[in-house]
Parts: structure tokens; C-alpha cells; sequence
């Protein structure tokens, strides 16, 4: 082949390789927007069907952290004898009893969000060994003594509570 073929095969392959590599940028552009559109649908597809689980489960939790906030706590909790001890320990159990049936619904919220679920349940319970450690003598004076101590503070189901909301918030 001499040179002028060389020149003229070049020629001829120049278009068909530029033509090749436009067509191969175009299929390959078309084929990453529908993998990402097929991935949109699904999550969006996924977000559909969660979304209503996850707000049954941020709802739970909120009942929960009313149910534990100290007022509606003591009284739901009403003293089975006169004994400080027994009455202390039966909180106790009311407040660990409803967190275990509510156990399951932290696979559905952040890791931030149950840890203060978690700190509130924490911090209710100590609120409660702490009034107990007072002089108290009877299961409805320890009932007087923790209402009143936490009568002025903010409770820490409170707090959860509030971040629970904005958390449901930000799902939107």
C-alpha cells in the first residue's frame, strides 16, 4: 500500500470511528439515566411502602415516651401496697415492660433518634431512684416526692419527644 492508500483508508475510518465513539457515548449516557431512573422508581416504590411503617413507628415511640413521662407515669402506676421499695421497682418495671414491647420499632429511626429514646427512658428512671432515696416512709409519699421533684424540670420524655417530631419532620 502506498502512502495515498494509507491516506484514503484513514479517510474512510476516520468517520465511522468518530461516528462509533459519538454512538457508544450516547448509549452509554441513555443506559446510566435509565439505570438511574429504574433505581429512582424503586426507591421510590420502597419509600411508599416504609414510610407508613416507619410513622407507625415514630407514633409508637411517642405514645411510649407519653406513657413514660413521670405525671401520666405515677398516675397510671398506682402504688400496690404502702411499701416505697415495691412501689419504686413496680415504676421501674412499667417503664422497662413497655420499652421491651417497643423494642422492634428502632430498626425503623435513625440511631440518633432511639439512643434519645433510649437516654429519655434512662433518665426517667433515675429521677425515680433518686426520689426514692429520699426519707420518704410510703409508696404514696415516694408519689408525692417524685411528682414534685420533677414538677419545675423539664422531663426528659419531653425532650425526646420534641426531637422525635422534628425527626418525623425532616421525613418530609
Amino acid at each position: 500500500m502506498t502512502g495515498e492508500g494509507i491516506f484514503q483508508l484513514f479517510a474512510y475510518l476516520l468517520p465511522a470511528v468518530v461516528t462509533g465513539a459519538v454512538a457508544f457515548y450516547f448509549f452509554r449516557l441513555h443506559t446510566n439515566n435509565e439505570e438511574g431512573r429504574r433505581r429512582f422508581l424503586l426507591h421510590k416504590d420502597t419509600q411508599k411502602n416504609t414510610l407508613p411503617i416507619r410513622l407507625q413507628a415514630y407514633e409508637r415511640m411517642a405514645l411510649f415516651l407519653e406513657r413514660i413521662a413521670i405525671p401520666s407515669l405515677v398516675v397510671r402506676v398506682a402504688p400496690k401496697s404502702t411499701d416505697k421499695n415495691a412501689y419504686e421497682q413496680l415504676l421501674i418495671k412499667s417503664i422497662e415492660t413497655e420499652f421491651d414491647h417497643n423494642l422492634s420499632q428502632q430498626i425503623y429511626m435513625t440511631d440518633e433518634c432511639w439512643n434519645i429514646i433510649k437516654a429519655a427512658k434512662s433518665a426517667t428512671i433515675q429521677m425515680i431512684r433518686k426520689a426514692a432515696m429520699s426519707e420518704t416512709d410510703s409508696a404514696d409519699k415516694l408519689r408525692e416526692d417524685i411528682l414534685t421533684e420533677t414538677m419545675d424540670k423539664t422531663s426528659p420524655s419531653s425532650t425526646a419527644l420534641s426531637y422525635v417530631k422534628k425527626e418525623i419532620g425532616d421525613l418530609w
